[in-house]
């Protein structure tokens, strides 16, 4: 199943799709409200801020795999979000990004390769796959900042491609 039709549920949990948010070029975020590089929201804010009207969004997937870093509900999620970092961006459902229980779309993610050629597990919140309009993904490791240039860069290019 390609990636933009695989079932996803909004934090409010609606049924929704990758095909049915706005934009044509996505962000992917395993995200986390109490870890250390919880504040790259507002980068990630920033970053759909800036390119949206362009065809681009950020999507947040909140997940409490990593040392327990999520363990709000959808409600208490939202408002966090919302509240400490204006995000304005598609927040889904809380999900497994690794193990037994996997989300399927983070089944697909997984298999992509990082820029040294390393698939597999996420490794911590905040990894990033960048997923184009016709579902090629760059993978990009926690510590890529959503201002660092390697992530702009490719960003602008799945925009103008």
């Amino acid at each position: 199943m390609p990636l933009h039709d695989i079932p996803l549920q909004s934090l409010a949990g609606a049924p929704a799709s990758l095909s049915g948010l706005p934009g044509r070029v996505y962000l992917i975020v395993n995200v986390a409200s109490k870890c250390g590089l919880t504040p790259q929201y507002l980068g990630l804010e920033a970053l759909h801020e800036r390119y949206s009207d362009r065809g681009f969004s950020v999507v947040g997937f909140p997940c409490n795999q990593f040392g327990g870093q999520e363990p709000g509900t959808a409600e208490e999620i939202q408002t966090f979000c919302s509240t400490t970092y204006g995000v304005t961006f598609p927040m889904m459902a809380k999900i497994d990004v690794n193990g037994d229980g996997r989300h399927p779309l983070y089944t697909e993610l997984a298999a992509t390769r990082d820029k040294d050629g390393a698939a597999g597990d996420v490794q911590w919140n905040f990894e990033k796959f960048l997923v184009d309009d016709t579902g090629a993904v760059t993978r990009f490791r926690p510590a890529v900042t959503p201002d660092d240039p390697e992530l702009t860069t490719a960003i602008e290019k799945a925009l103008t491609d």
